[in-house]
């Protein structure tokens, strides 16, 4: 029997679009502003209002990732404009409070190797690999709600709609884990922990705040729990049946929130959600 807080929360199709677009909104301006000091209102002026993000920081990447995470955040763009013009969620679209500054990211790698801080604190502006965690993990979270959301959405085009975001957003986030994988035995510098058991540790800490069992996957994994049991490689994370993860929406608000509770907002979005379905959970308390 599914755990109730593990389930969905009823809501109309449009509803759990304008959930979704706060997770776009908050992937396209961390890459793009990390990526080149720009964000959505640069490149698509009028497409979405409210705050402007605090705390984003030009990332120090190599010149292939930095392009990357550009065009990853350039198609969220276009993902926000789709939605735009094929719903009835038109511009501009709110922006709820962000806040990108390195020490959000700082607290989630501190609470995930159980430290009170690193020295130095972890900076996921410092480097190429340092960024690249963060951004995966991003993109899981996105492709996780899509795999919940593809099923419960009605109406042939909202239903093509999500289906094509989805596809696009997968690609991405297979993207992002393969350039990681090789590096998966190198050391996290300045530290003396490997990337692989910071992004084992990182996974664990998301599981434990999702609160709905194991659902993010490290970059290597034991044979038996491989692809057809006959791989170690991760680099697409998957149940035993090769099939994404799908997470609900309370699982992703406990994740991003920092605080395992999905009414109780923090970290990225300090203030919340926009749209009626987080308005819902908050006056039902389905923490």
């Amino acid at each position: 029997m599914a755990i109730r807080s593990c389930l969905p929360v009823p809501a109309l199709s449009v509803e759990r679009i304008q959930f979704l677009l706060n997770l776009i909104v908050y992937k396209a301006e961390f890459f793009l502003r990390a990526s080149t000091g720009r964000g959505i209102d640069d490149i698509s002026p009028g497409l979405v209002q409210g705050p402007v993000p605090v705390g984003a920081t030009l990332a120090v990447l190599d010149n292939d990732t930095r392009r990357i995470i550009e065009e990853l955040g350039l198609t969220s763009v276009g993902h926000m404009r789709a939605i735009s013009e094929f719903t009835q969620l038109n511009a501009p679209i709110p922006r709820p409070v962000l806040n990108l500054s390195a020490e959000v990211f700082t607290a989630f790698a501190n609470a995930a190797l159980n430290v009170s801080t690193l020295t130095p604190p972890f900076n996921v502006y410092a480097s190429t690999t340092n960024f690249l965690v963060a951004a995966t993990f991003v993109s899981s979270l996105l492709q996780q709600y899509y795999a919940g959301l593809i099923p419960s959405t009605v109406g042939s085009v909202q239903q093509r709609l999500v289906a094509g975001i989805a596809l696009s957003e997968a690609a991405g986030y297979g993207v992002l884990r393969a350039q990681l994988y090789p590096r998966v035995n190198q050391t996290v510098s300045p530290y003396t922990f490997t990337l692989g058991r910071l992004f084992n540790l990182i996974t664990e800490l998301i599981n434990r705040l999702g609160g709905c069992g194991v659902k993010d996957e490290g970059l290597t994994v034991p044979l038996q729990l491989g692809a057809e049991n006959q791989t170690t490689s991760n680099v697409v994370p998957a149940d035993v049946n090769s099939l994404a993860y799908p997470r609900t929406e309370r699982e992703l608000l406990r994740i991003v929130f920092g605080t395992g509770n999905a009414t109780r907002p923090g970290a990225i979005f300090p203030a919340g959600f926009n749209g009626t379905l987080f308005r819902r959970i908050v006056l039902q308390r389905l923490a």
